[in-house]
């Protein structure tokens, strides 16, 4: 039942409205709320604005304004405001101002005297209309260098069809980069992703300054993405890349962006620049004249920048040449004004634009060492640490947080300071944390922008297909990795949104999002899409008609008078009303008809049946277009006159065990058979059964009636109770309560009286709904569908199966969805829109009259895929005359299953029969087939296989003839091989060095024109390349090996250089050469054995005699002889010199034979002086004392602070009067502050206080004046 829809309440009392303005100007929209604490957000093209230079957003109460300054073109576009559920959109248009178009508007007149001017003075005209240069920012071949000119050729292995181009832009321009992708060979939409630098994704940056833009042409279908750069930056240069993927497929494209700074005229008077002109009555323009500059305002003149390029040929300036912008670099900001008036500007706003615009050095900063890098990122629920240095250790450091000062509370923000650096860390960072940050030092700043990453949504369940009748109500739900996290819900590619008829709905709960489809009808069907920045889940909707199954009819009734007659029908939807007819008109109840409604069972029921009661009734489900009809036989019982002695008599309209005289029951209903009989006596009543089944017998006499059951020829008691046997007058009635499949059979009803006996037949058969299927069998399976087979059930349930119901599931969800409604006759079907790469399981249901069976075992699981396409780049590798050698390349479409691996087959020219080259398949990419006919023109073709079979051949172009080519003996050495090759004593040797040559060749290895030692030395040959191997290698397997390949008379050869290495023996004859002051002069020789390489140098150490503990003097010294420094007098010192190769250093050192001794020399110490520093100061005030006014009555205090050192006394004056001892008087000093209490002051105590501060090194005093007024009373007021 569809949920009730509530009145949408706006959350606002006054809504902003769509505005105009000029460009330029300030635009302001006004919004009110009901309630004064709820929450605002202000959106521009649906995303946050946030305050910023551009944009200020305020809120007092329940009045919350939105501010645009100096609006540009780009700012009309569509804004929105949000409170709570409430959305109100609005729009801003702009025009352009009235004097930009009064300035357009020059006459021709001026026109040409500004042409004549600028050709007179040697100046271009100005730029017109048509050749202004475009500023758009769409980059032209021609106006690029040669280093960024796009690059025209066409990648034929990637997905871009063009790729973006580097570009320029001036600050303050536009600029856009384009990239197109073809859609043709795409399943899907790719993605694409743009990125500056090497992490920073650019679609988290999206707003005043950036936008990105995407559409689809379906005429060419190629997708179109561009970034479109607004008022560029300085910081926006640098490198940018664009990423685009579709499925397995990727590629990138990098690209740079130069941007200028604006361009300013040099090499003018800065004065003449900024005065205003003036326009007179004539229309003459006056400039420079005197008294013609005034303080008028912004609107007094128009800046004439032309009107001064033509007068500066002929300006002569009578003052000094002076430049202005040095003088305004120089000073303060808080002497603008006063050189401005000095020089003769009057314009100083205009000053001051052009003066922030000009490009200034950056002075070495006095306060930061270091300072924050220009931007940070870090991922959402992690922490980040912001770090600088400052100059002094005791700055005081603040930080800011979009302007506002961040204070130390809670855990979240954590101040560090450890010498002179200073660490902000930012604990849990989320979305509300990316912000720009500000550090504060003195009157210096540091800014950084802190970019807060969100990880990636992903999609925990996934959703599940549906399948549903028309008009009810679908949810499809899914639960995603984060709670709040924005997911976007699809319908075959195109985004659902909520809409006025509340169609479809969208509830979240925690982390699970469910969409909710009301009344759901044909147009509804189709694959709807979840999707997250992390993943996305796709199921499909399938919508039926409602179609009502009929499980039981009602049947023809024959009753007698005074019984009763149930008519009773069942049908599939318990929800389905109906009406019942008699003989076309409506039955209602009354005390003797009943009408009952319990689940999907209908009843009818007449109690004490009249002869009118008789006819045709009928049951009419409502809303469907068909009816149930049964007779009701009314039975009239005539009593005739019979004599006493009358033979029992049965009286069946049917009997035997004929087709037409079989009565069917349906299992589990009840089985009811009563037999009119006559005789007279009473006659006795005996049911049995054929022995083909129990029997069960009964015996029934005018007293109460009794049940029997008859087994091995005697009767007893029946156990179950479910067979009851009943006798009346002139009937005799037999029931099974609950009927089953083993109470089919023959029953014989026997009646005997003194008079006779009589006996009739009745062929009962019990059916049943059919036994379940078993598991069906998976013939195929294709890209999004399967064929499926099944055996009919074993047991038909006694009725002829008409045909059967499927129903398919994902392998790990719970939920089964139908794919027929009307019987499928077959036992094999085709089973469709399913995604590919799912597994799926299936199972039968068997349907005949009675109903439908219990669900058959589940399917084997099984995914629908596609075979793969066919190997690419197939060819011949190599050839002999009894194999050849194949090689080809993975198929370019794989599809979502595994490659199995490939199938290799071959046959003769103009023969259709294909031999597999091997059993199986194979893994590799090439393959050598062997043992093929000599001469024979032959044929070959690989097929890739995967679990859905085999794809398209590849086939050779042409036959091959298996015959071996002939080809010349070739070595290919290896670049590494070219050069001496160097191993150490002990390493291996392994050489591979390729050849080809065919047939195969004969390979002779030597070693400087001697055989190779066969012992020591390994060689392995193969058809293509020859292997060198020395296990062990030592200093005599250096040399030049040269090999020799040779096919006949026809050969090549090759060398290969071995030097072996090892480590140098020690250096030879180590002496000290000389010895004074604290100074060894030493000298040795080279090793005798250098290791088979040059030395790279020496290692000189030293020993005191006494401990000989090694010290390192010298390493890596490449002379033979040093000077060892820095030795301590008296002590006695010996020597060793280490050799060192690339090897390492020699074993064994060479010592010194003579040692050194050092002597001692007499040294006095004298300690240096000092100055002592005086650090005494006069007092000095640092605060005056403030004079005041007060009450009488009240305390009042005077404080004022000094410095000094020493510490200053302190004297308090009155009018000049020493009040130090008075008690009146409280005075106070801390830390320099001093402070005079006077309690309870009078109009006497007002007059002149002074504070005098005296010590060693001077004095110094300040005063002020006490005012005490007299309090006023309520007696004073009055009069």
């Amino acid at each position: 039942m569809p949920e009730p829809t509530k009145k949408a309440v706006s959350a606002f009392t006054k809504k902003p409205k769509s505005q105009t303005a000029e460009i330029g100007a300030t635009v302001i929209f006004e919004a009110e709320t009901e309630k004064p604490d709820a929450k605002v957000r202000w959106q521009r093209d649906s995303k946050d604005i946030s305050s910023s230079d551009k944009y200020t957003i305020s809120a007092e109460g329940n009045k919350h304004s939105f501010t645009i300054n100096n609006a540009v073109q780009e700012d009309a576009v569509g804004y929105a405001v949000i409170a709570g559920g409430s959305k109100v959109k609005f729009e801003l248009k702009l025009k352009e101002s009235e004097v930009k178009e009064a300035k357009q508007a020059v006459p021709p007149e001026a026109a040409a005297m500004e042409t004549k001017s600028s050709e007179t003075t040697g100046v271009p005209p100005a730029p017109t209309e048509s050749s202004a240069p475009d500023t758009s920012g769409k980059t032209t071949p021609d106006a690029l260098p040669e280093s960024h000119r796009p690059d025209t050729r066409q990648d034929l292995t990637g997905l871009f069809t063009e790729k973006p181009q580097s570009g320029e832009v001036t600050v303050g321009e536009n600029i856009t980069f384009v990239a197109r992708v073809g859609g043709e060979s795409l399943l899907k939409k790719p993605a694409v992703k743009w990125f500056k630098g090497k992490w920073m994704d650019l679609a988290s940056k999206s707003g005043k300054h950036l936008q990105l833009k995407e559409h689809y042409d379906r005429n060419t279908k190629v997708y179109t993405f561009e970034m479109h750069i607004v008022a560029a930056k300085a910081n926006f240069a640098g490198a940018y890349r664009c990423e685009v993927s579709s499925r397995d497929k990727f590629d990138s494209c990098n690209f740079d962006l130069v941007v200028h700074e604006a361009r300013t005229t040099e090499g003018f008077d800065i004065r003449s620049a900024f005065r205003r002109t003036s326009t007179s009555s004539g229309g003459k323009k006056k400039m420079g004249e005197p008294g013609s500059s005034t303080d008028a305002g912004d609107d007094s003149g128009e800046l004439d920048f032309s009107a001064l390029l033509k007068k500066r040929a002929v300006h002569v300036s009578t003052e000094p040449d002076v430049d202005v912008w040095d003088i305004l670099q120089k000073a303060p900001a808080s002497e603008y004004e006063k050189i401005a008036f000095q020089y003769g500007i009057t314009d100083l706003r205009g000053m001051l634009k052009r003066l922030k615009k000009m490009k200034k050095e950056e002075k070495k900063s006095a306060a930061f060492l270091r300072k924050l890098d220009p931007a940070y990122q870090v991922e959402k629920g992690h922490k980040i640490k912001l770090q600088i240095e400052v100059a002094n250790e005791d700055a005081e450091v603040k930080w800011l947080k979009n302007g506002q000062e961040i204070q130390p509370t809670g855990s979240k923000y954590i101040f560090e300071s450890v010498g002179n650096k200073r660490f902000l860390t930012i604990n849990n960072c989320t979305l509300a944390d990316d912000a720009a940050y500000t550090c504060l030092v003195g009157d210096e700043k540091s800014f950084t922008e802190l970019f807060v990453k969100e990880p990636p949504v992903l999609i925990l369940r996934n959703l599940e297909d549906q399948m549903v009748m028309k008009g009810e109500r679908v949810e499809f739900e899914c639960e995603v990795s984060e709670e709040g996290a924005q997911v976007k819900w699809e319908k075959d590619g195109v985004e659902l949104t909520r809409d006025e008829s509340f169609k479809y709905r969208f509830k979240k709960d925690g982390c699970k999002h469910v969409l909710i489809i009301n009344d759901v009808t044909k147009e509804d069907c189709g694959h709807y899409q979840v999707k997250t920045n992390g993943g996305q889940s796709l199921a499909e909707l399938m919508v039926q008609e409602k179609q009502l199954e009929i499980y039981q009819n009602i049947a023809d009734l024959t009753v007698k008078a005074k019984d009763q007659a149930v008519f009773k029908c069942e049908v599939s939807d318990e929800n389905v009303k109906g009406i019942w007819y008699k003989n076309g008109v409506e039955v209602k109840p009354d005390a003797r008809t009943h009408i009952t409604h319990i689940g999907r069972i209908h009843k009818l029921t007449i109690d004490d049946v009249k002869p009118e009661d008789e006819g045709d009734y009928t049951f009419i489900p409502e809303g469907f277009a068909f009816n149930l009809s049964a007779k009701l036989n009314f039975l009239e019982v005539k009593i005739d006159y019979v004599p006493r002695q009358d033979p029992p008599k049965i009286h069946l309209d049917c009997m035997g065990r004929t087709a037409e005289s079989t009565i069917l029951v349906v299992a589990g209903n009840k089985l009811r058979l009563d037999v009119p009989i006559t005789g007279d006596p009473a006659p006795t009543v005996v049911w049995t059964k054929s022995e083909k089944d129990k029997s069960k017998e009964g015996e029934s006499h005018p007293e109460p009636t009794r049940t029997w059951t008859l087994k091995s020829g005697e009767v007893l008691t029946d156990t179950d109770g479910r067979v009851h046997v009943e006798s009346t007058k002139g009937h005799c009635i037999f029931t099974i309560e609950g009927a089953e499949r083993q109470d089919e059979g023959v029953y014989s009803v026997i009646v005997r009286n003194p008079a006779g006996e009589d006996t009739a037949d009745i062929n009962v058969k019990v059916v049943d709904v059919p036994d379940p299927p078993e598991a069906p069998r998976i013939l195929s399976v294709a890209e999004d569908s399967c064929v499926v087979q099944w055996d009919a059930p074993l047991f038909d349930g006694g009725q002829p199966v008409i045909g059967y119901v499927l129903e398919r599931k994902k392998k790990k969800s719970y939920r089964w969805m139908r794919l027929n409604f009307d019987p499928f006759k077959d036992t094999t079907y085709e089973a469709k829109k399913m995604i590919e790469g799912v597994p799926y399981e299936m199972r039968i249901y068997a349907v005949n009259a009675i109903g439908m069976s219990r669900p058959s075992p589940a399917s084997q699981p099984f995914v629908p895929i596609a075979p793969t396409s066919e190997p690419i780049g197939l060819c011949v590798d190599d050839i002999s005359d009894t194999s050849i050698s194949l090689k080809w390349r993975a198929p370019e479409r794989m599809g979502s299953a595994e490659l199995d691996g490939y199938g290799v087959e071959y046959c003769k020219e103009g023969s259709d029969e294909w031999i597999p080259a091997f059993a199986g398949l194979t893994e590799r990419t090439s393959v050598i087939i062997r043992d093929l006919p000599t001469g024979e023109k032959m044929q070959f073709r690989v097929r890739a296989y995967n679990m859905a079979g085999p794809s398209p051949p590849a086939t050779l172009p042409q036959a091959v003839t298996i015959r071996e080519i002939m080809q010349r003996p070739k070595i290919w050495i290896p670049r590494n091989l070219r050069q001496t090759i160097i191993k150490k004593v002990g390493e291996t040797v392994n050489l591979v060095i390729p050849f080809q040559g065919k047939p195969r060749p004969k390979v002779n290895w030597t070693k400087n024109n001697e055989p190779l030692d066969s012992k020591h030395v390994n060689v392995r040959n193969s058809d293509n390349d020859t292997i060198l191997f020395i296990r062990r290698s030592e200093r005599n397997d250096s040399g030049k090996y040269d090999l020799q390949v040779q096919i006949e008379n026809m050969e090549d050869k090759a060398s290969v250089n071995i030097q072996i290495v090892d480590l140098p023996g020690p250096p030879q004859r180590l002496k000290v050469v000389d010895v004074w002051g604290s100074n060894v002069a030493l000298e040795w020789n080279p090793p005798k054995d250098n290791g088979n390489c040059d030395i790279t140098g020496y290692i000189v150490q030293k020993a005191d005699k006494k401990t000989m503990e090694w010290y390192t003097v010298y390493d890596q010294y490449r002379r033979t002889n040093c000077v060892v420094s820095d030795l301590i007098m008296g002590n006695e010192y010996v020597f060793c010199v280490y050799a060192i190769n690339m090897v390492g250093l020699s074993p064994e050192p060479c010592l010194s034979k003579d040692s050194a001794y050092i002597q001692k020399t007499g040294i006095v110490y004298k300690s240096p002086t000092y100055k002592e520093h005086d650090f005494s100061e006069a007092p000095k005030f640092t605060h005056p004392l403030m004079s005041r006014s007060v009450i009488a009555g009240y305390n009042v205090t005077l404080s004022c602070s000094v410095r000094g050192i020493p510490k200053p006394k302190i004297i308090w004056y009155k009018n000049k009067m020493d009040i130090t001892n008075e008690a009146k008087y409280r005075m106070f000093s801390n830390q320099g502050v001093l402070t005079l209490e006077i309690r309870k002051p009078c109009p006497f105590d007002g007059g002149v206080y002074m504070c005098k501060a005296v010590n060693a090194s001077g004095e110094d005093m300040v005063e002020c004046k006490l005012e005490v007024r007299p309090q006023v009373t309520k007696e004073d007021i009055k009069k």
